[in-house]
This record gives C-alpha cells, sequence and structure tokens, in this order.
C-alpha cells in the first residue's frame, strides 16, 4: 500500500509516540556515551555505581515527595519479576487484583500462586475502571495507576475500612508522568522504560513502613522464597545502594539523567502539567472529529499518559499508523489484544507537547490522504 507524504512543515521534530520503550531524550543519551560511558563495564559493588544507585535512590525520593519512613527499593528484572516476587514476599494469604487490562490480568495470575488463597480478581471492561471495595482476608490491595494496554488511569487512595491491608501500586506507566500522592499507596512499583525516559532490566518500588514490615515478616516467615525474588534481599541490597546481580548500568544513567531533568523542572507537578497539556489536545480533537473519539468513553478514566483513539469504518487504523511510520511517525499502533481500530499514543513527559500537535495534523493529513 502506498503511504501519503508528510509536508515536512507539519511533521513534529521527533517522531516517536511509542507506549514502551518510550522515546529518550537525545541530552540522556549524549550523557550516556559522553561522562556515563565510564561506568560501563566497571564493577557494580565498587564506589562509582553504587554512588550511581543511591543518585537515583535520592531523585526518585525527591521526585515521589517520600513521606518519613518510605524508601526506595530496587531489584533486577521488569515488572514481570515484581509480580513473582510480591506472590512470594508481600501477599500473605490473599490479594484483592482490580482488571481492566493487561498489566492487571498480569498480576492477577501472579497472585494465584498455589501458596496463597485465590486472589478476589475485579474486573471492569477495557476501556472503563473498576475500584477496590474491602473484603475480610484481603491482605493487599492490588491495581494499576494507569493501564498501559488500554488508556485507563485512576485514582490512588487507600481502601477504607481495612487499616491492616497494603496498598500495593502498579506504576509502570504512569511513574514521573502522573501527580498524585505517594502516601495513599504502600507500594508503588515501576520498570522505567515510560515516563522515566530509561530502559528495561529493573524495577524500582517506593515503600512504605508498614510494607517494609510486611517484607520483613514475610520474609522469617519460613516460606520458600527464591533469592532472585526477595523483596527481603532487594531491600537489603538496596540499602547499600546496590543490587542482587549486576545491575543494568545503561539504564540507571538514563534514568538518573531523566530524574535530573524532571525534578530541575519542577518535579511531579510539572510533569503532570506537561503530560496533561499533551493528552488534552488529542481528546479535544477526538472529541471534535467525525470519525474519531477516545476510546476511553469516561472522562475522569482517560490516562493523561496514553491516549487511545477509536475510529469509525471510514477509517482504517492500522493504514494509518504504517503511513505514518513510512513519515517517521513510528509506534503509534494499539495494542495488539484489543484488536480495535485505534491508534495508541503515548504522552510521556519526554514527548514534546508542540510534536503531539504536529502529530494530530498529521493524522488528519494522512487520513485525508487515504481517502482521496
Amino acid at each position: 500500500m502506498a503511504h501519503v507524504t508528510l509536508p515536512r512543515e507539519i511533521l513534529p521534530t521527533d517522531g516517536r509516540f511509542g507506549c514502551g520503550p518510550s522515546k529518550v531524550r537525545g541530552d540522556q543519551l549524549a550523557s550516556l556515551v559522553g561522562p556515563g560511558s565510564v561506568l560501563m563495564g566497571t564493577s557494580h559493588r565498587q564506589a562509582p555505581i553504587k554512588s550511581l544507585v543511591g543518585e537515583v535512590r535520592s531523585g526518585l525520593s525527591d521526585l515521589l515527595r517520600l513521606p518519613d519512613g518510605y524508601e526506595i527499593i530496587v531489584g533486577n528484572g521488569g515488572s514481570t519479576a515484581f509480580w513473582d516476587a510480591a506472590s512470594f514476599g508481600l501477599i500473605e494469604k490473599r490479594a484483592q487484583n482490580l482488571v481492566f487490562g493487561e498489566f492487571g490480568g498480569k498480576f492477577a495470575g501472579a497472585a494465584a500462586a498455589p501458596w496463597l488463597e485465590a486472589p478476589d480478581v475485579r474486573k471492569a471492561e477495557p476501556g472503563s475502571s473498576i475500584a477496590a471495595e474491602p473484603v475480610e482476608g484481603v491482605d493487599v490491595y492490588a491495581w494499576p495507576h494507569n493501564e498501559t494496554s488500554t488508556g485507563v488511569a485512576t485514582a490512588i487512595t487507600r481502601v477504607v475500612g481495612d487499616e491492616g491491608a497494603l496498598t500495593v501500586i502498579d506504576a509502570t506507566s504512569a511513574a514521573g508522568g502522573i501527580n498524585f500522592t505517594v502516601s495513599e499507596s504502600d507500594v508503588y512499583y515501576f520498570a522505567p522504560q515510560k515516563n522515566l525516559g530509561s530502559d528495561g532490566g529493573l524495577w524500582f518500588a517506593a515503600v512504605s513502613p508498614a510494607a517494609i514490615e510486611r517484607i520483613e515478616r514475610v520474609a522469617a516467615s519460613g516460606r520458600y522464597i527464591p533469592e532472585f525474588l526477595s523483596l527481603k534481599n532487594a531491600l537489603d541490597n538496596s540499602r547499600l545502594n546496590q543490587t542482587l546481580n549486576t545491575p543494568a548500568v545503561a539504564t540507571l544513567h538514563l534514568l538518573d539523567k531523566q530524574l535530573e531533568w524532571i525534578n530541575g523542572n519542577g518535579g511531579l507537578a510539572w510533569a503532570g502539567a506537561r503530560t496533561a497539556e499533551s493528552s488534552s489536545a488529542l481528546y479535544e480533537w477526538a472529541d471534535a472529529s467525525s470519525f474519531a473519539t477516545p476510546f476511553v468513553a469516561d472522562a475522569a478514566d482517560r490516562s493523561p499518559v496514553v491516549v487511545t483513539i477509536d475510529f469509525d469504518e471510514t477509517v482504517d487504523a492500522a493504514a494509518v499508523a504504517k503511513s505514518l511510520r513510512a513519515n517517521g511517525i513510528v509506534d503509534t499502533e494499539p495494542y495488539r489484544k484489543l484488536g480495535r481500530n485505534q491508534l495508541r499514543i503515548a504522552t510521556f513527559v519526554s514527548i514534546e507537547p508542540e510534536d503531539v500537535r504536529q502529530l494530530i495534523k498529521c493524522i488528519d493529513f494522512t487520513i485525508d490522504g487515504l481517502k482521496g
């Protein structure tokens, strides 16, 4: 299929709009191949790498405005590793898992481990959300802050009426891009390859004193916990500014530079305003369009960092995405398992709001060209 050639004057300065891995800013990459290059291939047990881990933990503490007693812990692997680690070392008996997309469903699967009681899984249709409710015997309430697959974002508030349970939030596509109050959660965990402009290979978590006590108590209970998936190991190593196994040093360096950039511009409040500006431009365009509509019907559920737009039968979204890609505008395809006639567009903090406005012009031009 021939693509529509876009005029140079409407092209964004950077055509990366993918939801993961996401755009990494040029300044981060330049720092990695410049000052950061001396760290590559050096021991993670020596001062330079341990100092880098410490800087990242400090930067995340500042970004998330951690209350007294909260700590940043880091472990090898990504969110998938953390789900399994939580099933071993965080859930005592039973979890309640909210599922309204792919990530929530995967944690629910991990929480169905044979040594635990079957989780209380509460599902909402993709494109909508669901709230947690107190249930006797549940000691972990878990859901995503932002569902990357569908573009649904949720409020982070503790479950009223269940003070002994932990609130555990998957923040992989939210952390660093959505303003919130971290004290409303006990574990706010994420891999850094979205708003935090880095790469995979590590997970991070902001943990409350109650979560730390739970981690230590479960670890001392005699339950079998693989060393790689031990949250107690992650806690102990993090306090030494290291990881159990060799960390991804490039990931750490890119993350450190992103944290410097976000915190230097005003922190989470600034980042949240920036992503809201970008996403609002897309939602307003879709609401006003004759052929497009936001996939997430309830405006209160619409994500500021992942925008999903449905198209009517007059538009072939796959053809639009393919044509955009031929012009250097990449990764606007929908989440593969949804199977919808839509585009999914990241509006992470690294993406310039003006580039989003240019993207809208490119989409309109492409649709007109394909129809013509």
